[in-house]
């Protein structure tokens, strides 16, 4: 008698199948970017014994709350990513997910997390983690196609994860929580900014609007890309000159400051879509550079 083992290949690989879409909707790059920048505001925060089950779990928490807060937004905006070159093969437009699925598992990831980052942690990190979930998915997304304000907005939330690692570390937000918060906002601009330029075209199918001023890829907008990253020079200076690392990790921050602004400069005399891309990587590099050389300073 012949057994037929098909069915049971084909459960497996739907199955296999379903849980690499949730992976997906995590949006991984992302999540652990957020991770990254929040465990370097523990450590930056962290002044007493080390606790390292809190560390980890609270780190947890940060991803479970940033992987519910990127499902949301893909979510709400299934319609516009079906339209988009470069959202079009994500779970929810190609319906390896429906729409009731990713609620489910965006519920149980906030719920997980939320409760995570309050034992791990304390009140005021889980409320701050809450806050910032709700300004990206439900302020942030849909003010994308209302015009450059959002970027404004998603900035906040984008620069919290350092401050969400002092408070979690400290019960408190302290001045030197404003700064590294402070530099990671700033650097949200010429990020952001430099993405919409190259994903322009795209992003116009779908009608978000996040270039600055006329919304044009000109030199207007150029010069304000310019001009923020401009100041991350100074604001890369704070903390060494409030005692909260030293000069070593200034001088670094102060190098990466300098080299991301000539990308700037560049951009500024050709407006090219080529420049912008350096703009971008330049983005990815600055700020885990920055941040790691502040770690070692302190370390």
């Amino acid at each position: 008698m012949e057994y037929n083992q098909t069915p049971v290949l084909d459960f497996t690989a739907g199955t296999l199948l379903k849980i690499r879409a949730y992976v997906e909707l995590l949006k991984l790059r992302l999540s652990f970017l957020v991770v990254f920048s929040s465990a370097f505001g523990y450590v930056l925060g962290n002044k007493g014994v080390w606790d390292w089950p809190s560390f980890f779990l609270f780190c947890l928490g940060g991803f479970m709350i940033s992987g519910s807060a990127v499902t949301l937004n893909q979510i709400f905006e299934t319609s516009y990513d079906r339209v988009m070159k470069r959202t079009k093969d994500r779970p929810l437009p190609t319906g390896k997910i429906n729409s009731l699925e990713a609620f489910i598992y965006a519920a149980g990831l906030l719920m997980a997390g939320f409760f995570i980052i309050l034992v791990s942690a304390n009140m005021l990190t889980a409320m701050l983690s809450l806050v910032s979930l709700i300004l990206y998915a439900l302020i942030y997304t849909p003010l994308k196609r209302v015009g450059p304000v959002a970027v404004l907005v998603g900035a906040i939330p984008g620069a919290l994860p350092p401050l969400l690692g002092w408070t979690a570390a400290t019960g408190t937000i302290a001045f030197e929580a404003l700064i590294i918060f402070g530099i990671q906002f700033i650097w949200q601009f010429p990020h952001f900014w430099a993405i919409a330029w190259i994903a322009d075209d795209d992003y116009k199918k779908a009608g978000f609007k996040l270039l600055p001023g006329n919304g044009k890829k000109d030199l207007n907008t150029a010069f304000q890309i310019m001009i923020y990253t401009l100041f991350l020079i100074p604001l890369g200076l704070l903390p060494a000159t409030f005692g909260l690392t030293g000069i070593y990790s200034a001088m670094i921050a102060t190098v990466c400051g300098v080299l991301f602004l000539a990308q700037t400069f560049r951009h500024m005399r050709n407006c090219s879509r080529e420049s912008a891309l350096w703009i971008m990587y330049g983005s990815f590099i600055y700020l885990p550079i920055v941040q790691i050389a502040f770690l070692f300073d302190k370390l």
